[in-house]
């Protein structure tokens, strides 16, 4: 199907706010009420950052990379842009609720298309009790941190904190300790894609432990529940032979 409304979204880089200018003056500026796709220039942060933004309009999302890294975008290149994304495929990302609970009993909620990450606030590790499904899997994790990552994420943060590369398609969550110290040799776990994971903080008071959602950090948490949103659906598009499932098994063999 030909795409032709297009809406830009630019990063703050020199790179993106060039691209965009050019861009904007050879494809026009559609209003998002009109737009067929969103064109994100930047990278992996300001598309992040978009999907959280735009992601309730439903519309799809193709990246062009003006960053660094520029896992979630597209090579950006000088060919035809309408005839790029009219040829482009779709990959669907679904993201993470997570429900914090804060000392002061405050309850907030965000959701994360890369991680939820619980990390200690001060010198003292946390000492965090794990739950799946309402059965106690650890009674004491000690440690720096623990993050919930989704396969798009999982190549992120998750992997520098040693935790396994999920290709797109295979329905699990990593579950990954940050520089654990108790049980010795736990090194984390895969879960269905549907499991209900909550996290107990002890001693919360003496040894406060933060939780992120992306971006988003609620401080002080007593307890952090995570779940994958399976009906919310996020579409991007990849150009053919640069799809986010292939990329992601190449990860694997990166030497």
């Amino acid at each position: 199907m030909a795409v032709k409304a297009l809406h830009f979204v630019r990063g703050m880089s020199d790179t993106a706010t060039q691209v965009y200018e050019t861009l904007v003056s050879r494809y026009g500026q559609c209003s998002l009420d009109r737009a067929e796709v969103v064109v994100v220039l930047g990278g992996d942060g300001t598309m992040l950052h978009t999907l959280h933004r735009l992601m309730e309009r439903g519309l799809p999302f193709y990246g062009l990379n003006c960053g660094k890294e520029g896992f979630l975008l597209n090579n950006r290149t000088d060919e035809d842009l309408h005839a790029r994304i009219s040829g482009a495929r779709l990959s669907y990302l679904h993201p993470l609720q997570m429900e914090a609970r804060t000392q002061q009993g405050t309850q907030h909620k965000a959701l994360a298309i890369n991680e939820v990450s619980l990390l200690r606030e001060l010198r003292q590790t946390a000492r965090i009790r794990l739950s799946i499904d309402g059965v106690e899997r650890l009674g004491q994790l000690v440690c720096d941190g623990v993050l919930v990552a989704t396969p798009a994420g999982s190549t992120a943060y998750n992997f520098s904190a040693r935790g396994p590369i999920i290709p797109l398609e295979a329905g699990v969550l990593s579950l990954t300790p940050i520089s654990v110290f108790r049980p010795r040799r736990w090194r984390g776990a895969l879960l269905p894609r549907s499991s209900h994971i909550r996290f107990d903080i002890d001693d919360c008071e003496r040894r406060p432990v933060s939780c992120v959602a992306d971006y988003e950090e609620v401080r002080d948490v007593v307890s952090v529940e995570v779940r994958e949103r399976s009906d919310i659906k996020i579409p991007l598009l990849f150009d053919e032979g640069y799809e986010l499932a292939h990329r992601i098994i190449a990860e694997q063999f990166v030497v």
